[in-house]
């Protein structure tokens, strides 16, 4: 595979590569599909399921083998870490405040950082999903707000078989190194949103199209028809965000 424009410029993510992909390597054999739909150049945003607090690492180290910097929308309060902000920042990551009246301020950081033609990974579901059997829940409008905000190309990532390394809120389980499965979709065709990106229905539309997206290629790789509808926490009596309660 030839070396992308950006993997091959230097960055803070070289030194951080050399540690990270050699460590997730101890306990995930990265199985790659798809490769060829993330653009080896160029704004993206990449969309993944998220359903392990491991899965992450397993992105990351991806998107990486796959030529590109994986930059993500963080938790503004990692950059309050010692070490770890100071990381975040060095590779671009943007941070995503809990208060709502200061989401546009990630969203335009965001945009900034596509423009310069970088690639920024959102996770649609915004948590790990509460859906029992680890199906992609009910999206929230971010990754879509932020493609439709940029035209940008949404990438839908499918991954499988992290939660067998570390369950979602379980142990991590060592020593075990186990196959995990990536696949990178082509990008949603978002052209008929284009018209009124802004708009609450439009953005609920495109996230719909999106997470069942997701599921559709989740289903592949586990070999099981997906849900026809999406998991909804606020249905169950469940927090949105948060660690969920048994």
């Amino acid at each position: 595979m030839a070396v992308s424009p950006e993997k091959s410029r230097p960055s803070a993510f070289w030194p951080l590569a050399a540690i990270v992909v050699p460590l997730v390597g101890l306990f995930a054999r990265i199985e790659m599909r798809g490769v060829e739909n993330l653009p080896r150049d160029g704004a993206y945003v990449l969309a993944p399921n998220h359903n392990s607090e491991f899965d992450p690492l397993v992105v990351a180290v991806a998107v990486w083998r796959a030529g590109r910097a994986p930059r993500f929308l963080a938790k503004e309060s990692l950059f309050r870490v010692p070490v770890l902000g100071a990381a975040l920042r060095a590779t671009g990551m943007v941070p995503v405040p809990r208060a709502s009246t200061s989401a546009n301020q990630s969203i335009t950081a965001a945009q900034e950082i596509a423009r310069d033609g970088r690639g920024v990974i959102v996770y649609p579901e915004g948590t790990l999903t509460r859906d029992p059997e680890l199906w992609p829940m009910r999206g929230k409008t971010g990754a879509v707000r932020l493609a439709l905000g940029g035209d940008l190309p949404l990438i839908p990532m499918a991954q499988w078989g992290v939660q067998e390394i570390l369950p979602r809120y379980g142990k991590l389980r060592f020593p075990r190194r186990s196959r995990v499965i990536v696949e990178f979709g082509p990008a949603i065709d978002l052209s008929e949103h284009l018209a009124t990106p802004s708009q609450p229905a439009t953005l609920t539309r495109a996230t719909d199209t999106l997470m069942a997206r997701i599921a559709e290629m989740l289903s592949g790789l586990r070999g099981l028809p997906a849900p026809a509808e999406r998991w909804n926490p606020s249905q169950h009596g469940q927090n949105e965000t948060g660690r969920l309660e048994s």
